[in-house]
């Protein structure tokens, strides 16, 4: 095996943490673990739980009351509570302003609609809804006595009574004047996209046994398709909550259930790739919650028209008083940063829902730089277009990393410099032990005041900024459905051909600027492979191999992001040609050898442990060796 420097080894290493970051972390699906399925038994509280042999909540069950009385969509129940005051006709109403509009029907007195009126479906449906009517249910269950019968109840199978009063929306679903539950329904005036929410139950406490006094609230919703790419969106849909008392956020992965019975909830967030419906409690979820994310079972159905099914089940407890209030908001809106980390509501850090990396760093530089530098360009050009913003955008990130990018271009120029002397090193040891060669190798760059990392390190630095625009161009909602030459949404893939059928690894179109950013990241190699002092020429084929490979990974994300990309390339090109007319080979060839007169530095602490550890690892070596050839 030839001998290599540890430029090419380190190189071939960073290529190697992308490949395995890009597969771990963006590419790869949730892993299930059986082991940790929890059911709904884990659930437990002082009070006595609703239980799923009491009421069943499945689309294709009904809920049970007793042997002689089964209730479902349509029917009545004789003899029970709000029997006298109901109604059988569904009646829809709304409340709106500037931005959002709610409907709310008055079975189950429930919203079934939100309509987003800055914002289009991809399908061409003006105002985005963000979720329909029959994909989605919100109802209250509990137990009540009635005529020395214990049964349960559940507000989506009966009608409500309105009231409307401008941006105040009251549904009331009334035994009597003082027996009645009440869902309040009005627009906060701390932001446009919250809705404050209150229940309010007088009198119930003559109804609600003590010893049941515990209430179920679910919410269950089908994520609609509302997107151009079900891909995006698949990996953009999610379940979030936040614990009492801390301001990170919790996930719930893909087809799993999560149970919260000692912790208190704030939040619970039905996530999707722009948009969020966002249910807050103003004292938390006190008694447990269940929350459960499953894939949509037609999702892999390119017709279908939903991604996720969510379903979270509260608990809270019944305080037995003449008024029980308990106060809610609802917030129906875009996934914009800002406006999230600005939300003025009962609780905060709802902006952790947008996802903006996974390893730390990436995350801050989303949050610290990238974010408020696009937000600037935006505020200030978004008139011109967005893809003058992230020209403009990429020229500043590459005028701000050109001092690192100009530290690595003069490391490989002086590893060019050395190659001569590092082949004639080479060839002198050749055959002999290979430590040997190696020490040999460091120290000519040592006397020649070379860093064998200083083409590496400076790169490493522009790492997390590589992966922070990765997560930022698909996360961003000002990107979503805007259009820049061929490419009608930034957020989402371009296609200049659509193939009509899939290839593996690839998809079922081309997207220009995926092949742009291919073709320019090959130019760059072959550009950078002329400055390169490689020894290995496995290296070769393998930093060539990289491009074709992200060819498939990119082709299905967000033109916004492969752009950037190549613009990067182009302009690292640029950079690297300017500075190849300014950098002196010679000069830094006599710079090299006049470092080699001058006498050794004193070796650090550091360097004499490296040295002690490397002369051991030398004489465990010998004494191996020597052992083998006695056998």
């Amino acid at each position: 095996m030839k001998q290599y420097d540890k430029n090419s080894l380190i190189g071939f290493l960073l290529m190697a943490v992308i490949l395995i970051v890009f597969n771990t972390f963006f590419f790869n699906g949730d892993t299930i673990n059986e082991s940790q399925k929890i059911t709904d038994d884990n659930v437990k509280s002082n009070s006595k739980p609703i239980s799923k042999n009491d009421f069943d909540n499945s689309d294709n069950k009904k809920s049970k009351i007793n042997d002689e009385n089964n209730f479902n969509d349509s029917l009545k129940i004789k003899n029970s509570l709000f029997y006298y005051t109901n109604e059988e006709t569904e009646i829809l109403d709304s409340i709106e302003n500037e931005k959002l509009k709610i409907i709310v029907s008055n079975k189950g007195g429930r919203i079934v609609s939100a309509i987003l009126k800055e914002y289009n479906a991809y399908d061409g449906q003006k105002h985005l809804d963000l979720f329909l009517k029959n994909a989605s249910n919100f109802n209250l269950q509990f137990f009540a006595n009635y005529n020395g019968k214990k049964l349960p109840y559940q507000t989506s199978n009966f009608y409500f009574q309105k009231t409307k009063n401008d941006n105040m929306l009251s549904m009331q679903l009334k035994e009597n004047d003082s027996t009645y539950i009440e869902f309040i329904y009005k627009f906060s005036k701390n932001n446009p996209y919250l809705i404050d929410f209150e229940i309010n139950m007088l009198g119930m406490n003559e109804v609600i046994p003590p010893d049941q006094n515990l209430l179920s609230l679910d919410w269950n919703m089908k994520t609609p398709n509302i997107e151009k790419s079900k891909t995006m969106q698949e990996q953009g849909t999610w379940l979030y909550y936040q614990l009492q008392g801390e301001d990170d956020v919790e996930y719930v992965k893909h087809d799993k259930t999560e149970i919260e019975e000692k912790n208190q909830i704030n939040w619970v967030a039905l996530k999707q790739q722009f948009f969020s419906a966002i249910l807050i409690s103003e004292n938390g979820f006190d008694v447990g919650t269940k929350l459960t994310s499953t894939k949509n079972k037609n999702l892999e159905n390119q017709n279908s028209d939903f991604i996720h099914d969510f379903a979270v089940n509260f608990r809270k407890t019944f305080n037995n008083k003449k008024q029980d209030r308990s106060n809610y908001q609802f917030y129906f809106g875009p996934n914009d940063y800002q406006q999230l980390k600005e939300l003025k509501s009962y609780s905060k850090g709802f902006e952790e829902i947008i996802d903006l990396g996974y390893i730390g760093i990436d995350t801050w530089v989303n949050k610290k730089f990238i974010i408020p530098l696009f937000g600037f360009l935006n505020n200030n050009l978004g008139n011109y277009g967005f893809g003058l913003i992230i020209f403009l955008l990429t020229v500043l990130i590459k005028l701000i990393l050109s001092p690192l990018t100009y530290k690595s271009y003069l490391s490989q120029a002086k590893m060019k410099v050395l190659k001569p002397e590092i082949d004639k090193l080479n060839e002198k040891n050749k055959g002999k032990d290979p430590m040997k060669m190696q020490q040999a190798t460091m120290s000519l760059y040592k006397k020649a005041g070379v860093n064998p990392l200083g083409g590496c390190l400076p790169m490493l630095f522009q790492f997390p900024i590589l992966i922070a625009m990765f997560r930022f161009f698909p996360s961003s909602i000002d990107l979503r459905q805007k259009s820049f030459l061929w490419a009608d949404d930034l957020s989402s893939y371009d296609s200049v051909l659509d193939l009509g059928f899939n290839i593996p690894f690839y998809g079922d179109h081309v997207s220009l600027f995926t092949l742009m950013m291919t073709i320019s990241t090959l130019l760059y190699t072959r550009m950078n492979s002329s400055m390169s002092s490689s020894q290995m020429p496995q290296m070769k084929w393998i930093m060539y191999l990289m491009p074709v490979m992200f060819l498939g990974f990119f082709n299905n994300y967000a033109a916004g992001l492969t752009y950037y990309y190549f613009l990067a390339n182009m302009f690292t090109m640029t950079q690297q040609f300017l500075m190849k007319k300014f950098v002196d080979e010679k000069a830094i060839l006599a710079k090299i050898e006049e470092n080699k007169k001058k006498p050794p530095k004193p070796k650090s602490n550091f360097q004499k442990k490296l040295e002690e550890i490397q002369k051991r690892q030398e004489k465990k070596m010998r004494d191996r060796q020597k052992n083998k050839n006695k056998k």
